[in-house]
């Protein structure tokens, strides 16, 4: 049994199941690395308040980072009888230096240690995923300008709407993505790792020596210089808000990349066919054999529901919670590392997947000559001469309905019958409106800008 950190006021041993019921080290061992970093700076300010010596902080520090080169090789392996990764890296210390380990707990408590990890491990994870957002968006860019001047079917309600071009189509899930950087951009510069705040009440350790022992330590780390003593330590320990946060802006992601599936399964489909998927992200049928099944896409939303679920969870666990720290909050971890490690795949896969889309252009040219596609233009050229929008609504409705019950192209109405409706229209207006060519040019108001990759 591994040795605790806790357990002098005890005379009973711990119930066996109890204690593989609690422990959270199949998890939070992900944390090692940045949990010696805690270790390490609150050894420098154990010295600085001279309640160890130069040499004991030095022999700590070393034993230490030998455990942290370990963390970086990747040879480190979690001791699965520990309670949690505070007790197996304590335990680890013990075996490399011996008594002197058990001075380096001194003013500190797990409570300070797991909400200093969490913070820096989410701030960590928000740049890793603002980077794969970047790649995805540069995706974005890449199959826009590959198909840059390809018209495209826009649709509202599912339904055929109007004629837009396909780059514009792509680019605004990059829109999209850009506005989840600035999202991650506001979280990063919100979260704040702060040490000190003891159990719940701070310590005897003055802030002046966290400060230097911060500033000694983080000399290379980005998150180092956000790392500072704690200012309000009751909140400190029991703030789960960013991880709470951090899991919205993650599930809101997860919402763009599902819709974006969506959209590409459908027109994926034989019944569309606008799209050929790239083969090497897809699977075949183990029965059929013409198959070939969108799968990464189906996949990507059907983890929407998990990540969703991930931030209701954390929520739903803090719901209740009294002032200050409460074992419950142990059970934040999952949730977030759950959600963190999807995201990360789905990105990377996604960058990916999003460059070998082909747009199959004629296929999209013959749904182009659906009439009902140009009626909005076609109304809106009767009001450039003179005719009020309702009424100029009414009057292509009433074209179209036409079109439909007599089974006769508009574009081959003659004259006479297009002044029926309106004495201003000419067949020649007819196909002079009702392209592609003409429906994309005659709008001015969108602003064809690339979303900033580095928002």
């Amino acid at each position: 049994m591994s040795k605790k950190l806790w357990g002098g006021r005890f005379k009973k041993k711990i119930d066996a199941d109890f204690e593989n019921f609690s422990k959270s080290i199949q998890y939070d061992y992900k944390l090692a690395r940045i949990d010696v970093f805690h270790s390490i700076i609150h050894t420098m300010a154990l010295n600085g308040s001279k309640l160890i010596t130069k040499f004991e902080a030095k022999k700590i520090s070393e034993a230490l980072n030998s455990i942290l080169s370990e963390i970086d090789a990747g040879k480190f392996k979690p001791d699965m009888e520990s309670e949690d990764i505070h007790t197996d890296i304590h335990n680890r210390l013990e075996k490399k230096i011996g008594k002197l380990a058990a001075k380096v707990h001194t003013f500190r408590s797990r409570n300070d240690q797991i909400v200093f990890n969490e913070k820096f491990y989410c701030l960590e994870e928000s740049l890793n995923i603002k980077e794969a957002i970047s790649n995805l968006i540069e995706a974005f860019i890449f199959l826009m300008k590959k198909y840059d001047k390809e018209p495209f079917i826009g649709y509202t309600h599912t339904q055929r709407a109007q004629v837009i071009l396909f780059s514009d189509y792509v680019i605004a899930f990059g829109h999209m993505m850009a506005r989840d950087l600035k999202r991650l951009n506001r979280f990063y510069d919100s979260v704040v790792p702060y040490i000190g705040a003891g159990a719940l009440a701070g310590t005897a350790l003055h802030k002046k020596e966290y400060f230097k022992a911060i500033d000694s330590f983080f000399t290379n780390e980005k998150i180092g210089g956000k790392v500072s003593p704690v200012e309000n330590s009751l909140d400190n320990v029991s703030d789960r808000d960013f991880i709470i946060e951090f899991l919205g802006i993650i599930s809101i992601i997860q919402m763009h990349l599902s819709r974006f599936s969506e959209d590409i399964i459908l027109y994926s489909t034989q019944e569309f066919d606008y799209l050929d998927l790239p083969e090497e992200f897809c699977t075949g049928s183990s029965l059929m054999p013409h198959k070939k099944n969108p799968d990464f896409l189906e996949l990507v939303r059907g983890y929407t529901g998990k990540i969703y679920a991930n931030q209701l969870s954390l929520m739903t666990t803090m719901k209740g919670l009294p002032m200050s720290y409460n074992r419950d909050m142990q059970l934040d971890k999952e949730p977030l590392f759950s959600s963190v490690e999807i995201i990360k795949d789905e990105l990377k896969i996604m960058n990916k997947f999003v460059r070998g889309i082909t747009l199959n252009c004629e296929v999209v040219k013959k749904a182009l000559l659906d009439e009902r596609l140009y009626a909005t233009e076609l109304a809106e050229f009767l009001v450039f001469r003179g005719v009020a929008f309702k009424d100029a609504h009414d009057i292509v409705g009433r074209i179209i309905r036409y079109s439909q019950d007599k089974v006769i192209p508009i574009k081959k109405m003659p004259d006479e019958l297009l002044k029926s409706f309106n004495n201003k229209l000419t067949q020649a207006d007819i196909k002079k409106i009702m392209n592609a060519a003409y429906a994309i040019s005659s709008k001015k108001s969108v602003n064809k800008k690339v979303p900033k990759i580095n928002a």
